[in-house]
């Protein structure tokens, strides 16, 4: 292949999609976790519009620039995401609708406002009088020279109200569904075995009279209507402007981003709908999407599962055997090095850890890394406590994590008041690696401990998102951990000093080149008719040109798995390869997200953890971290895993040129593998020798 061919990487994500809109059609699942998928799927398609249109929508702007940075058209894209949108959008519907059904067989019940019995009615009434009334403020938006700025991630209800007698008495109206401050979901009082459910904006529906009839109105009808906005923060490139000043500008410029989509009830009244849109300056060449009478289907990711008697209680993290408590980890890991298994072992381990730092005597400092961190973090109490014990802490807080950014603000400002030395990196670079190390001085000798992730020190999403992380003492690994904080904390850092480090593979600096490297020497032993293989674990796989290394690894006969959970842009078979790439992805109860990377290495194979996809973004724009796994134990261990999830044949589609997103098929005789399951059971029966 003269230039490498690749799949179009918004095609290719809405692929994903697709699969998490598979899971919620599979009727295998529990009701409730199809809900959950639902509004996995609504959230993913938010973000989405968020940012990866409104990128092509700067492309449109830019003109013919944009072909330097894209393959094909922006508008062509554009008009492909759309259709297929509403393709899957009205595939969604009938989902939700077949959905709905099955819930009744169960007496499960959601109801709107004209499905209410007596008893209901009484107590939506008293619901909106003593919770919603206050929360909410109509706008007569016909009566304001400018409509005001509709929030993103907020759904509001569209509003005619009119009067029987006279059609000149017609006015619009909207109103913001208050679902940051009450629940999106009221279990009503119900009869007997019935369990029923009505959402808010049906209890403003049902209220409408008591608002409005005051000023003459009789008729009323109300619509739920979205817009999704451009989320790139514009953040300065200027080296000396102060971070946190341009990003808090960049979080207001946010809520007054370009509309990048407008979804609305199909229902909706046309002359309000015209109404509208040309209110909010937007034309039929913007993402104007039909849909049905719910929006915002993001929050069915917390339907109330108390309506369920038959819900499956998801398998608890458990501890890792060797870091069973009461026990000093620093101690153990100074024997040999162990692997937390995310969700499957329990993220309390890493508390543990820190926590035990935090009271050590002995313990002079700790760093970490910090890109989300849980609401309430166990993480950032076991920080706080080791300064308090005086211990020197030192924070890399990322306030650039998409959507994080106002959280990560607040937490900055609270590390600070506590004493913690809060660094914020560099302007043009998130650091995006995850990366701890504590050091001891104990009788005139210093020790130090580490650890290396994948995914972030959050314990809320480390029980479902699946990650590893290793907890070492090794030398090598440590001094490079120490060389990238020495270099995050210097005044400028300099990301060429980065190059001295040899164990870790670092973004920007190695990380391509190392990784181009290790494929180019399994090309070399296939072309000696050596055996030659690569195992790929990643969210997204993007990269042109590791792809294009990737391929010419095909075309000499190197045996390529990958288990690429996202957007995956390489085409798995041509006629140029020996023989085709084996690509999966798996969807399933937790997020695949781990990044392990197996290179057969002549029978000695060399496996890396990473913090980063193979994306530009995360080659070359950001600071990720590849360790090695150096225990002979581990490596056997992660293998295993990835063995597993490649024989998966319950949650795996084929990740093939056309996207088509088709089911592992079953081989006869071969026993069902569902992964998740599978490894949860084999770390659960595995015996360490403690």
């Amino acid at each position: 292949m003269k230039t490498a061919k690749t799949i179009i990487r918004d095609i290719s994500w809405l692929s994903f999609n697709a699969r998490v809109l598979q899971e919620a059609k599979d009727t295998s699942n529990h009701i409730y976790d199809r809900l959950r998928f639902l509004g996995i799927f609504s959230n993913n398609l938010d973000e989405f519009f968020r940012v990866r249109v409104a990128t092509l929508n700067k492309m449109i702007r830019l003109g013919k620039t944009a072909h330097v940075h894209l393959e094909n058209n922006p508008d062509k894209i554009l008009t492909r995401i759309q259709q297929i949108v509403i393709d899957q959008q009205n595939d969604f519907d009938n989902i939700y609708s077949d959905i709905i059904k099955e819930m009744e067989t169960k007496k499960i019940f959601i109801k709107n406002e004209k499905q209410l019995n007596p008893k209901q009615k009484e107590f939506v009434t008293a619901y909106f009088d003593d919770k919603v009334r206050t929360q909410i403020v109509p706008l007569m938006i016909e009566s304001i020279p400018q409509v005001p700025l509709l929030r993103d991630k907020s759904i509001y209800l569209a509003c005619v109200l009119g009067n029987t007698k006279t059609a000149m008495m017609q006015r619009y109206a909207l109103i913001e569904i208050p679902t940051k401050v009450l629940p999106r979901f009221v279990i009503l009082p119900s009869d007997g075995q019935q369990k029923n459910i009505i959402l808010l904006e049906d209890i403003i529906r049902f209220n409408l009279p008591n608002l409005f009839a005051p000023f003459g109105f009789n008729r009323f009808l109300g619509s739920i209507i979205k817009v999704t906005r451009d989320a790139e923060l514009e953040i300065d490139n200027d080296v000396n402007t102060n971070l946190i000043d341009e990003l808090e500008k960049g979080l207001k410029n946010r809520k007054k981003g370009r509309a990048t989509r407008f979804v609305f009830d199909r229902e909706i009244d046309t002359s309000l709908l015209d109404y509208l849109i040309k209110r909010l300056n937007m034309s039929k060449k913007d993402n104007i999407i039909p849909g049905g009478r719910i929006h915002n289907f993001k929050d069915f990711m917390n339907f109330p599962s108390e309506v369920f008697k038959d819900l499956r209680l998801r398998s608890k993290p458990f501890v890792h055997p060797l870091l069973k408590q009461p026990k000093r980890i620093m101690d153990v890991i100074e024997k040999k090095d162990v692997m937390l298994n995310f969700p499957y072992h329990s993220f309390d381990s890493v508390i543990d850890l820190l926590r035990e730092a935090a009271i050590d005597p002995f313990v002079q400092s700790i760093k970490i890394t910090a890109y989300r961190l849980a609401k309430d973090s166990k993480v950032v109490n076991a920080l706080l406590n080791a300064v308090r014990n005086g211990k020197q802490v030192t924070v890399m807080m990322e306030l650039r994590a998409r959507f994080d950014e106002e959280a990560n603000l607040l937490w900055k400002e609270r590390l600070e008041e506590e004493g913690v030395k809060v660094v914020l990196g560099l302007p043009n670079m998130k650091v995006h690696a995850k990366l701890c190390v504590i050091k001891k001085r104990e009788f005139n000798k210093t020790k130090q401990y580490a650890f290396v992730s994948t995914g972030n020190f959050n314990e809320n999403t480390a029980q479902y998102y699946s990650d590893h992380c290793l907890l070492t003492t090794n030398r090598s690994i440590i001094a490079d951990i120490n060389r990238v904080f020495s270099c995050l904390e210097m005044p400028k850092p300099k990301l060429e000093t980065l190059r001295i480090c040899k164990t870790l593979a670092l973004a920007p600096v190695t990380m391509r080149k190392f990784f181009a490297d290790h494929i180019g020497r399994e090309i070399k032993a296939a072309k000696k008719g050596k055996p030659a293989s690569i195992i790929i674990k990643s969210n997204s796989l993007v990269d042109q040109s590791l792809i294009s290394k990737l391929y010419d690894a095909a075309k000499e006969g190197v045996d390529i798995k990958m288990i690429i959970r996202g957007s995956c842009c390489a085409i798995t078979d041509y006629k140029s390869f020996k023989h085709p790439i084996k690509a999966i992805s798996i969807i399933d109860e937790y997020l695949e997200h781990a990044r392990v990377f197996v290179f057969h290495n002549e029978g000695d194979p060399k496996i890396y953890i990473s913090s980063g996809d193979w994306m530009i973004r995360n080659l070359d724009h950001r600071i990720e971290a590849a360790c090695p796994v150096l225990n002979a134990d581990i490596k056997k261990e992660l293998i295993d895993i990835l063995n597993i999830q490649l024989a998966e044949n319950v949650k795996g589609r084929i990740l093939d040129n056309e996207q088509s997103n088709m089911y592992v098929p079953r081989e006869k005789n071969k026993p069902q593998v569902r992964s998740q399951v599978a490894i949860y059971g084999y770390l659960h029966k595995k015996h360490y020798k403690v």
